[in-house]
């Protein structure tokens, strides 16, 4: 059966958690998870502080403790949350992760849209990265 992209992210939100961006923040004030950024490089003219850039494109190899492109600070048994600018694509990539293996991985619900709606502070860019 062919599937559309909305039921695809439907799915996914479906089976993975969501977490607010004031849940968030309040995790990354104590100290707790790693939060991965999936949007491509040009869109990060805003992100959360301490944030991994990892384009969702790459995900599954800097995931993936067996890949030459593995970043250590994504431990699958740490905490990860996981944001896009909306939360759609980091919905996807969120039950990815799941899938391989990370044990306890969750979505800011909203994306960075709803980080910088709730007046939760960003690092700014001006011009190239």
């Amino acid at each position: 059966m062919v599937k559309s992209v909305v039921e695809l992210i439907g799915e996914a939100r479906a089976q993975i958690e969501s977490v607010s961006p004031e849940a968030v923040s309040k995790e990354l004030a104590a100290g707790g998870p790693v939060v991965i950024d999936i949007r491509e490089p040009v869109e990060w003219e805003q992100h959360i502080q301490g944030a991994l850039q990892v384009p969702r494109g790459l995900l599954e190899f800097v995931a993936d403790p067996a890949s030459p492109r593995y970043n250590p600070e994504l431990e699958p048994t740490r905490r990860v949350i996981v944001n896009c600018a909306s939360g759609a694509r980091a919905a996807l990539a969120t039950l990815t992760l799941e899938n391989m293996g990370y044990e306890n991985v969750a979505n800011l619900d909203g994306g960075l849209k709803a980080w910088v709606a709730a007046g939760l502070p960003v690092v700014e860019h001006h011009g190239d990265l």
